[in-house]
């Protein structure tokens, strides 16, 4: 929990730091003029600083201190404006500069000629950072690694996560030939072994056009925002009219009274920045983008401002599969016993036939067992039901099974339909609340464990 708050804190360090530089880099008159209030707005600020400069020489229209915290305010609502802009604009830029430190950092093995076994793969890897493939190159991955780049399947079987591009909880298998070949950058291996063929150039591939998503999301105006934009442009013009005229009457009314002072060209200016909507007008711009940052903190990508504005009226979000708002990875959050077994049996069996289980499915098993049971993998060898001279069988994309052998008893864990016809081809009878279990739970996937002596 610290690690994660001081990683959080410091990319919040990183974004105000930026944020506080790019608020002095948006001081541009070029880039100001597109907002017309706040161009109006820095140049009070710049004329007060000059009529700051001019009191601190001695001939001031005004008190020194006065004009100097005019001018300190205006220059202080400005760079506000600027750093509320560039701080909405900074979380977006760090999305994308996530998606970039992924596609950088993932390490791949690639393969010099063309083997077709593991072994044979593992005598020619090259390890090298993924930005440095090429299409036409050959990569292996094994259990646990991440695929550095899309491409079909020339060798293997294996099951593959891809709940990070797809969001689908379960993992899906990819085998060579067929429909089932292609791959993608950025998802991980779960079990068994790849060689990959790489078919996407470099930057065309999926990663590569997440990041130029995330980057090219332009905040387009909405029309509401064009709207408001014309109506305090027009307010700024009119109040400015306004302002200008204040001299000359102020001139026109000393003269004709003989008395009374003129009034400055400093108040003049703290007065119109206070007419105009300076508040509306500053924050408008990072309104917008804070929107989009919000959308993309929930991946989801608005490509204009208009979509943000249809994203705060909706209130019930249909999605094409379940997957895609479910946990990433599938968890193991209850033992259900069936045909009378006693709880405690089936929670020592399953955590003995999830040992060999690398997938995060079975390491949830073993988890489960122990926070919940009490259940630890080292007493559990020590253990009478579980012997030394165990024989592990590893979870396998093929067999969709794991397990272990020891002393003539057979324990395996794997999805329900395999290990239901397991258990008829061994003879053996089924629990007759076997499949009404099954059934109850099918909305939240869980293995089913059998016992075969």
């Amino acid at each position: 929990m610290r690690s994660t708050n001081s990683q959080t804190s410091s990319l919040r360090g990183r974004l105000y730091r930026r944020a506080v530089l790019d608020a002095f880099k948006k001081l541009d008159p070029r880039r100001q003029v597109r907002n017309p209030v706040m161009f109006v707005t820095e140049v009070g600020s710049l004329l007060t600083t000059i009529l700051w400069i001019q009191a601190l020489t001695g001939k001031g229209e005004a008190p020194t201190g006065f004009v100097g915290a005019i001018a300190l305010w205006l220059w202080f609502t400005v760079l506000f404006a600027n750093f509320s802009e560039a701080l909405a604009e900074g979380r977006g830029k760090a999305q994308a500069e996530a998606l970039r430190k992924t596609r950088q950092d993932t390490p791949a093995r690639r393969l010099g000629g063309n083997p077709a076994s593991l072994e044979a793969a593992r005598k020619a890897v090259e390890t090298i950072s993924s930005t440095r493939l090429q299409k036409g190159d050959l990569y292996l991955v094994e259990t646990g690694d991440t695929l550095p780049a899309d491409g079909e399947v020339l060798f293997g079987i294996a099951s593959v996560d891809e709940s990070a591009v797809t969001g689908e909880s379960a993992p899906v298998v990819r085998e060579a030939g067929g429909d089932r070949s292609a791959v993608t950058g950025g998802t991980r291996l779960l079990s068994d072994w790849l060689i990959v063929h790489i078919t996407a150039d470099p930057g065309h591939g999926f990663l590569d056009r997440m990041i130029s998503m995330v980057e090219g999301a332009k905040r387009q105006r909405t029309p509401n925002e064009i709207a408001l934009s014309i109506l305090l442009s027009s307010f700024t013009i009119i109040f400015l009219a306004v302002c200008t005229t204040l001299l000359p009457f102020s001139q026109f009314s000393v003269q004709a009274a003989g008395q009374g002072r003129l009034i400055s060209i400093t108040v003049l200016v703290a007065l119109l920045i206070c007419l105009i909507p300076t508040t509306i007008g500053g924050l408008l711009s990072a309104i917008g983008i804070a929107g989009m940052d919000r959308l993309i903190q929930r991946n989801v990508i608005a490509m204009s401002g208009r979509a943000v504005e249809a994203a705060g009226d909706v209130d019930v979000l249909l999605l094409d599969k379940t997957g895609t708002i479910t946990l990433g990875n599938r968890q193991a959050v209850e033992f259900l016993p069936v045909g009378g077994l006693d709880p405690r049996e089936l929670v020592e069996a399953a955590q003995l036939a999830s040992m060999a289980d690398e997938t995060p499915e079975g390491r949830s098993i073993v988890v489960l067992a122990k926070e919940k049971y009490g259940l630890r993998g080292r007493t559990m060898g020590a253990s009478a039901q579980a012997p030394h001279g165990m024989h592990f069988v590893p979870f396998t994309a093929q067999t969709r099974i794991s397990g272990v052998d020891f002393n003539g008893t057979h324990i395996r864990k794997g999805a329900p339909d395999t290990m239901v016809a397991l258990v008829r081809s061994a003879g053996g009878s089924l629990p007759t609340d076997l499949t009404s279990t099954v059934d109850a739970i099918a909305r939240k996937p869980c293995p089913v464990m059998v016992s075969l002596s």
